[in-house]
């Protein structure tokens, strides 16, 4: 250490800074240095505030594996995605793992990566990782309503924190974004454009965000006075395959919606397909309104109307509030929410034609085309 107190900042042109090094400079004891990174309540604040400031100040990172062992900690978060799921490989996640992983390298953190085939194959990997010490906890993205990873990292006091919030989620840290108020938004949007039947198209109800989704398109048409018609909401949908169908299937009404709210972009695909195909005019004669603003959605014409969702924002928070956690694990759990940006895109207008003159209008084009 210099005289005027300062570290010797030529100690960062060394290969690898040690406690060593550490050591020397503060003029303190290896062991009073370790115990002062690692935590440890007999050391003082003032000598672990000192001893971390010269760590940062020399570029001091511990070996992970040194830390695990003493720490019982590897400093990584752990992630395991199931390619089974139907969006596994879906742009998005490109993005959350940018942020992810921007937020763990500021921390010093790694980011643990796997793939599982199941279910079962993730519980079983995640056992794997905390047993390797590999990870010392998980960020859960696109959570179940009943998640049985939930189940399991609870039963073993394993960390964790959500991406999305399901079903018993009073005690568990999560982070989220209110779809539920973008699909209401979406009502309100829609309404003020003069629409009256609106028709909605929900994902899969083992999602929680299809719950929140679904509760949102309910919610905004009570805000803004139109009655909740059944016949009017088709659940299920995971393919643009699927929701062509549900178009078909709420176009063949005899008031058939105006326009058609979308859990997903993916969804939205689906709806634009069947309304090519019967010769509708997307945004003027019929309106789309998805979710995600995924670059399948911006790629679509006219331009898909949607909600979009920074996701790099997303993973970076995550993992922020989990290694806050980790650093912090008597705190009160954390819960965050932010909402959505809304893209008006082109899909939607006025309508030009009533539920009853779209309903002929459908007919009179299918008759064109037989």
């Amino acid at each position: 250490m210099r005289s005027n107190g300062t570290i010797d900042r030529r100690a960062r042109d060394t290969a690898r800074v040690t406690i060593s090094d550490l050591s020397r400079a503060l003029s303190l004891t290896k062991g009073t240095v370790s115990r002062a990174l690692n935590g440890y309540p007999d050391i003082s604040e003032a000598t672990r505030t000192r001893v971390i400031r010269a760590a940062q100040a020399m570029g001091y990172r511990p070996l992970s594996h040194a830390q695990a062992i003493k720490t019982g900690r590897s400093c990584s978060l752990g992630l395991v995605v199931e390619l089974s799921q139907h969006d596994a490989h879906r742009p998005f996640l490109a993005e959350f793992l940018a942020g992810l992983t921007q937020a763990a390298s500021a921390e010093g953190w790694t980011l643990t990566i796997a793939t599982s085939e199941s279910e079962a194959d993730t519980i079983r990997i995640m056992r794997d990782l905390v047993r390797d010490r590999k990870a010392d906890g998980f960020i859960l993205q696109r959570v179940l309503w009943e998640d049985p990873r939930i189940a399991y990292l609870e039963r073993e006091n394993v960390p964790f924190i959500c991406y999305g919030r399901p079903k018993h989620r009073e005690n568990m840290s999560y982070f989220d974004v209110m779809s539920e108020a973008a699909m209401a938004d979406a009502i309100n949007w829609l309404t003020r454009l003069g629409h009256e039947r609106i028709g909605y198209i929900g994902s899969a109800e083992h999602y929680a965000f299809s719950h929140a989704r679904r509760d949102g398109y309910r919610a905004g048409l009570t805000t803004v006075g139109l009655p909740f018609d059944p016949t009017l909401m088709v659940e299920g949908a995971l393919s643009p395959e699927h929701s062509a169908r549900a178009t078909r299937q709420l176009l063949a009404l005899d008031r058939p919606p105006t326009a058609i709210l979308c859990a997903t972009d993916t969804l939205a695909r689906g709806v634009y397909e069947v309304a090519n195909t019967l010769g509708l005019q997307i945004g003027s004669e019929f309106s789309v309104v998805g979710y995600d603003g995924a670059p399948e959605g911006q790629a679509m014409w006219p331009r898909l109307a949607t909600f979009a969702v920074d996701n790099r924002q997303a993973g970076a928070r995550l993992g922020e509030m989990f290694i806050a956690r980790m650093q912090e694990p008597e705190s009160p759990v954390t819960q965050s929410v932010i909402r959505a940006t809304f893209n008006p895109g082109s899909s939607t207008g006025r309508p030009a034609l009533l539920s009853e003159q779209l309903a002929q209008h459908l007919a009179d084009l299918a008759a064109v085309t037989t």
